[in-house]
């Protein structure tokens, strides 16, 4: 049994299509497989969030949705506008912990970046994944940016005491200018090992079995997946 929390250096870098093809691949190992969203903020009640876009994607139904607030904001901030309780950490700790007696891998897609307030004592995904002792999968952007907030991300990981899984580019353009080139072995660099994966532009948009097939081509081998780092970077000409 396992664990991964996915974080994103900002909001709307792709951690959800990241995690529907983390649990695509699971599903396709046969291995029983959760996926957690412990705050929705955004979503009025009755709207799809974004675990309604995991299971369109890949197909896994296991999915536990803990707080729900519909105004776009931080979880604190979303709770505190709406006069609703906030997501107590705790909670979702021991849910997720009770899930991982029963499931070989749950997943914990977390809401914008790592150190976004879930409470008002400032509770954050960061503090949930140390809870746990999981690893942190984190997703970033392709283009200008992305080396601040990644080398943002990563200093607060180490500086928690947290485990890095790997960094996943969320979002790859069909035509990537100089800057996401370039980008690519910077951001190698940040981490200290290859990319974990690359996930093209309008993954979202495809139907689960290409949805399945973009997962086993996008993501390295140790999520599931055949993605070859040096034959990407290789294929940049830089």
């Amino acid at each position: 049994m396992s664990v991964l929390v996915i974080t994103g250096t900002d909001t709307g870098v792709g951690k959800t299509v990241v995690t529907a093809a983390l649990a695509a691949l699971a599903r396709e190992r046969g291995a029983p497989v959760a996926v957690v969203k412990p705050a929705q903020t955004g979503v009025g009640p009755g709207e799809p969030g974004d675990l309604d876009e995991v299971v369109r994607l890949a197909g896994v139904t296991t999915t536990f949705e803990l707080a729900r607030y519909p105004d776009p904001l931080s979880p604190a901030a979303a709770a505190r506008t709406a006069g609703l309780p906030p997501l107590s950490l705790d909670a979702a700790a021991t849910r997720v912990s009770e899930l991982a007696e029963t499931h070989r891998l749950v997943l914990v897609e977390g809401a914008g970046g790592l150190l976004v307030r879930f409470d008002e004592d400032g509770a954050t995904i960061a503090d949930l994944a140390r809870t746990l002792r999981a690893p942190v999968l984190v997703v970033a952007r392709a283009g200008l940016g992305t080396l601040n907030h990644t080398a943002l991300t990563l200093e607060a990981l180490a500086g928690r005491g947290l485990d890095l899984a790997g960094v996943v580019i969320g979002s790859w353009p069909e035509q990537p200018g100089l800057a996401e080139r370039c980008n690519v072995p910077d951001l190698e660099m940040l981490a200290a090992r290859p990319l974990a994966g690359v996930l093209p532009a309008g993954a979202a948009a495809l139907d689960r079995a290409e949805f399945a097939r973009t997962a086993r081509r996008g993501l390295g081998s140790p999520l599931g997946g055949g993605f070859d780092p040096s034959g990407f970077r290789a294929a940049l000409s830089l």
